[in-house]
């Protein structure tokens, strides 16, 4: 179990701080970011928007990741999924079930996009 995991099992609004602060750092492993920005959404949605945006828009995490950042976007801020999804579709080193996964997404979010 991790860190931010505990601590939100005690006191959820405190780990909100850790996980934006895990989810945000391109030195951890990809799942275990979508894991805190995960955790984060269920304690601070507000908060998770930004995080799950890094997460997003990295084109160093794997692309399963990155549109599971971009639908997580989507249930906590709709609005600013858009550029997460764009971002994922525009990006040529991404599989094309992914980026056409992200388009779907981007319409479903911004329907003038």
């Amino acid at each position: 179990m991790y860190e931010d995991e505990v601590l939100a099992g005690i006191d959820p609004r405190a780990a909100a701080p850790a996980c934006v602060a895990i989810a945000r750092d391109g030195t951890v492993g990809d799942e275990v970011r979508l894991s805190a920005a995960e955790l984060l959404a269920g304690v601070d949605p507000r908060a998770a928007a930004p995080a799950c945006l890094a997460i997003a828009c990295d084109g160093s995490v794997g692309d399963e990741v990155r549109l599971s950042a971009a639908e997580l976007l989507a249930d906590v801020d709709p609005r600013a999924a858009g550029p997460a999804c764009v971002a994922i579709a525009r990006d040529g080193t991404v599989g094309d079930e992914v980026r056409r996964s992200a388009a779907e997404q981007l319409a479903a979010v911004d329907p003038s996009a």
